[in-house]
């Protein structure tokens, strides 16, 4: 399968498991007998990609067609590229062996800003042309999808189509397209023009933009007849929306390494800073029956005693106990125990806790956001201390003495008082544990830990119009945090500052920025997620070089006006609900959730979910 020259590399580098394939349930076909090969790549790590639930399922998907192979390729850690780059070795996919460059479609699911130069590295790697103005021919076709895929114009002239919203259908009606387009002849130019008309495909290379002298967009004019907005596609009925009966099983230890059932997509809160809160709408949840279904099929074709219970915010799914009994009545005979990623300060309780086995006395996490209520309530966070001291002291009663706080600071109207309550709701929280009676005896008493990111305003939320603070604003912020904390039982940490200001670049930026990734692969940046790999010096010195100011696309305010670089490019959320929640938020008021009321979002256009029930009761 492998060539002898990467059987020696393997032997020179860290965790050679990561390179060689041939995982239980992965997938093996001829080549010769399918017609289209496609390489889905992930542009980071095995260990992070073999996680991800949506390369798990359009894996399973894609090679369930007899006329398809999709295979798995993942960036390769920095000893094993030095070992291709030495060995002339390109990038390969796992199932096969052979070069990337040989598949009909290469596709990369973009989870994070900061792993765009691993996608054009992988390129590279492979040997194929980055931009796709230079790949002619119909091969090697570039596709992206995932949450990054709302405003992909940073990264527009390297890819030739974006998927928006659900893959499951719309992936396989473009390679259906394909399909026909190679057998009748066609070129990749007629094949990305027919493929622009299908629902939810956004091929970047039809569309041209004009700009202001000031730098901001003047105008977008679609090319070729192409459509001049492109709306998302939705899976809404998820009981018969296609999930996999197995997964891929490592050979090595991964991030997330258990059985995975997804239960419900979307999100009912509405949080102001939340982008999947916002692009992933309206909430559809799966039937008990189903779910129970598929975590017993997974728990049996690949050999897993933990299951996860995957979603947003799965607490909130309105059969959530019996989902939870259900999965009991044969989960304990075979000891498989059910886990929730994700706990909410507001329903939290005993019985949640008793039903899942494999929430241990270890640690519990939980995210207030922020220290005040009164920013709570400009995130429309719409959870209260008393809430949260409720759900500690449940914890702390039942046997928990380590809790895990989330917040993140540089939110719109933040002053140094709101930093400063974020260590108060700490010690608040471990005053709590010394006030309750039935608190665990012995040990080292409570450890509560607040960490604090930096916030990164994203499009599609009501803060895209938000400048970020500047980077000084940040470290005087940290700065303040930390030392306002005065207890040894609260440890307060924080996330790096200048990472999260090239994150707002990329977020919110424009097609100016192609050339800054270009020269980034030039210059070899790569894993820029990771702080051994990440350079800030470098980075600046390429936006100093190529004369773009990136505080221009981090730290400026938008008006309302101003055209962004997403605009065209319909999450059927509208920008009047957007512009809305945005005042609202400054003006400090909250918005009930989809559950209480609905908002008139723009997400009912798709006549399911809850949104149906509820927007009939507001009009």
């Amino acid at each position: 399968m492998f060539s002898k020259e990467v059987e020696k590399v393997l032997l020179k580098v860290q965790k050679p498991g990561r390179y060689v394939g041939g995982e239980l349930n992965s997938v093996i076909k001829n080549k010769d007998e399918v017609d289209v090969r496609f390489a889905f790549c992930f542009p980071d790590t095995y260990e992070i990609g073999m996680s991800h639930l949506g390369i798990k399922i359009l894996y399973s998907l894609f090679n369930e067609k007899d006329y398809i192979w999709c295979e798995r390729v993942f960036a390769p850690w920095i000893d094993m590229e030095e070992q291709m780059i030495e060995n002339n070795i390109p990038l390969y996919a796992l199932e096969s062996g052979d070069p990337v460059k040989d598949f009909d479609f290469i596709g990369f699911t973009l989870q994070y800003e900061m792993s765009y130069t691993n996608v054009l590295n992988m390129l590279k790697l492979a040997g194929v042309p980055l931009l796709a103005s230079e790949r002619t021919e119909l091969n090697n076709i570039v596709v992206g999808g995932g949450p990054c895929a709302c405003n992909p114009e940073p990264i527009a002239d390297f890819f030739d189509i974006f998927f928006l919203g659900d893959g499951e259908d719309v992936d396989l009606e473009v390679i259906d397209l394909y399909r026909e387009c190679k057998k009748q002849g066609l070129s990749k130019k007629e094949f990305l023009i027919k493929a622009s008309h299908i629902p939810g495909v956004y091929v970047p290379a039809l569309y041209s933009f004009e700009y202001n002298e000031d730098g901001t967009i003047k105008s977008r004019t679609a090319l070729e007849g192409a459509p001049e907005t492109i709306e998302k596609r939705n899976c809404m009925d998820l009981n018969n929306t296609y999930y996999p009966d197995k997964f891929v099983v490592p050979f090595l230890d991964i991030v997330h390494d258990r059985a995975v059932v997804e239960v419900l997509r979307g999100c009912i809160r509405g949080c102001r800073f939340c982008q999947a809160g916002f692009i992933y709408r309206p909430f559809r949840e799966k039937s008990v029956d189903t779910i129970n279904n598929q975590c017993r099929t997974l728990c049996e074709t690949t050999g897993y005693d933990e299951v996860s219970l995957a979603s947003l915010s799965t607490s909130d799914h309105r059969q959530l106990f019996d989902i939870l009994d259900t999965l009991h009545t044969w989960s304990e005979d075979e000891k498989v125990s059910a886990s929730l990623p994700s706990l909410r300060v507001d329903n939290f309780s005993k019985e949640l806790t008793d039903r899942i086995s494999s929430v241990r006395k270890s640690g519990l996490t939980f995210a207030p956001e922020a220290g005040s209520q009164r920013m709570r309530d400009v995130i429309n966070k719409n959870v209260t201390e008393e809430q949260l001291l409720r759900t500690v002291n449940i914890a702390f009663s039942n046997g928990w003495s380590k809790i895990k706080l989330y917040f993140m600071i540089g939110l719109p109207t933040e002053t140094m008082e709101d930093v400063e309550a974020i260590t108060k709701l700490g010690q608040t929280v471990v005053d709590a544990f010394y006030r309750n009676p039935d608190r665990p005896r012995g040990g080292k008493g409570v450890s509560v830990t607040v960490s604090a990111a930096a916030f990164v305003p994203k499009p599609f939320t009501p803060f895209q119009w938000f400048g970020q603070d500047t980077i000084e604003m940040f470290e005087e912020k940290q700065k303040h945090l930390k030392e306002s904390n005065t207890s040894r039982k609260l440890d307060v940490n924080y996330h790096g500052a200048e990472t999260s200001f090239l994150e707002a670049v990329f977020a919110r930026g424009d097609r100016k920025l192609n050339k800054v990734l270009l020269e980034a692969a030039n210059r070899g940046f790569r894993f820029d997620g990771w702080s051994d790999c990440f350079s800030f010096e470098g980075w600046m010195k390429i936006f100093e070089d190529l004369g773009i100011d990136p505080a221009f696309y981090a730290n400026r305010n938008r008006s309302f006006e101003e055209i962004l670089p997403w605009d065209h490019l319909d999450y059927k959320i509208s920008k009047k609900f957007l512009i809305e929640e945005c005042k609202k938020a400054y003006a400090s008021c909250t918005t009930e959730n989809c559950m209480e009321k609905c908002s008139n979002c723009g997400a009912n256009c798709f006549k399911g979910g809850i949104c149906v029930e509820k927007h009939k009761n507001m009009v």
